[in-house]
């Protein structure tokens, strides 16, 4: 008598239940929604651990916003996928602070008080950061912010028993970075700032000004201007009225934009140096690819083929993204990292989230994490809790629309990883 063939459920037949539906999906390769992949694991095990991700998502610096948003998205679902922390999925909690500092404090306060996040990730306008730092310090509440570079965020936040972290280079590196390009090595020793009259703008006069003085200079001209001025033709004439052999500015991406159209409309071919700021993809639409060529800014992290991380961290965000180009590549970049470095801490406590276990972890690693920007290791200390250290920057150019290394020898050693130098 012939037997019946039993029926094996292929990969097209998922079962219904979350559970069963959930583990044949990945056993066979199938991709799920992100909302239904958090979903199922919630269903099927311990509740979520929850992330509390502040940024401005609207806005005129919503390119880091959104930037900061995608790469932490990323992060989780990829955790997420793998298990999450100890069979507990990872959850955001998404506020859009819009670049203003008010709004900004009191998306902190909800995310603390209201949703009970277990740590946020968090700021890209220094700014707003300056306005909310008391609300995660006075709490003990863990804070990582993976954007905003302003010298005053950690400095005021101290060190000891700080609940504040940073993955993203501190603006007195910058300053130091590129005083150190401008004088030293190029001998212009003319150094004209143009910054907005924000937190971050004080910042940068403040750290371009030490740097300089400490090589015995003081720039020939400090331009302020509001964040969102039309147009800073004024500014920039003023400055090469003083003799200005270098300008450097220090704004957001409108500023950005205003100040490379201001020079390209005065005929003025003067080296043009910025933080990160200049490379945000909103400075490329307004200003356009001629006003912008041969600009230069800091950079993080640069687009190349060399590191294998790095490679694979572009196409996946590009893949995630729907293959639009990341308003930050350094936001999107440094958050990922941000996220994955607090779940090694989590890991490291065994999964316990109370604040101060993962500060300890986070300043006491058990092994190095090699992320996209850079391998971390040892990042933190209990007196240290910026990541980054001068040595991890590089020179950013504008080429075709493109950002590229500036120095030869730079891009023919990007694969080499930069690791963090004791102060």
């Amino acid at each position: 008598m012939p037997r019946t063939p039993r029926h094996r459920a292929g990969c097209a037949d998922l079962p219904a239940t979350p559970r069963r539906r959930l583990r044949r999906a990945l056993a066979c390769g199938v991709a799920l929604p992100a909302s239904f992949l958090v979903t199922s694991l919630a269903f099927a095990g311990p509740p979520a651990l929850r992330l509390g991700v502040i940024a401005p998502l609207t806005g005129a610096s919503a390119d880091f916003g959104t930037s900061v948003q995608q790469g932490a998205q990323l992060a989780v679902d990829e955790i997420n996928a793998a298990g999450g922390v100890m069979g507990r999925p990872l959850e955001l909690v998404v506020k859009d602070d819009r670049g203003d500092p008010a709004t900004g404090r009191a998306a902190a306060i909800a995310l603390v008080t209201e949703a009970h996040v277990d740590a946020t990730i968090g700021f890209c306008n220094t700014g707003v950061a300056l306005k909310s730092l008391d609300v995660f310090e006075s709490r003990r509440q863990l804070l990582v912010v993976p954007c905003a570079q302003g010298t005053a965020i950690t400095q005021r936040a101290g060190g000891g028993d700080s609940m504040v972290f940073r993955v993203a280079p501190v603006d007195a590196l910058n300053a130091q970075f590129l005083v150190g390009e401008m004088v030293d090595r190029r001998r212009l020793a003319r150094v004209a700032i143009l910054a907005d009259t924000t937190g971050y703008g004080d910042g940068g006069v403040a750290d371009v000004g030490a740097q300089l003085a400490l090589r015995g200079l003081r720039s020939v001209y400090v331009g302020r201007f509001a964040a969102d001025a039309p147009s800073l033709v004024d500014q920039v004439q003023a400055a090469r009225a003083a003799g200005a052999q270098a300008l450097v500015v220090y704004t957001v991406g409108p500023g950005e934009a205003a100040a490379a159209k201001a020079r390209a409309a005065l005929h003025w071919d003067v080296p043009y140096f910025a933080p990160w700021t200049l490379s945000l993809r909103s400075v490329l639409e307004a200003a356009g690819p001629a006003a912008l060529e041969g600009t230069m800014m800091t950079q993080s992290i640069i687009q190349d083929s060399a590191n294998e991380a790095r490679t694979a961290f572009i196409a996946a965000f590009a893949r995630h993204g729907g293959h639009r180009p990341p308003g930050s590549l350094m936001a999107a970049a440094q958050t990922y990292d941000s996220v994955n470095l607090l779940v090694r801490a989590l890991f490291a406590t065994h999964g316990d989230t109370s604040p101060d276990a993962l500060r300890q972890a986070l300043e006491n690693p058990r092994e190095p994490h090699r992320g996209v920007v850079t391998t971390y290791d040892h990042p933190f200390s209990a007196h240290d809790h910026d990541a980054f250290s001068v040595n991890m920057i590089w020179l950013g150019v504008w080429r075709g629309g493109e950002i590229r290394y500036f120095h030869a020898t730079d891009a023919a050693l990007s694969g080499a990883v930069r690791h963090k130098q004791a102060h």
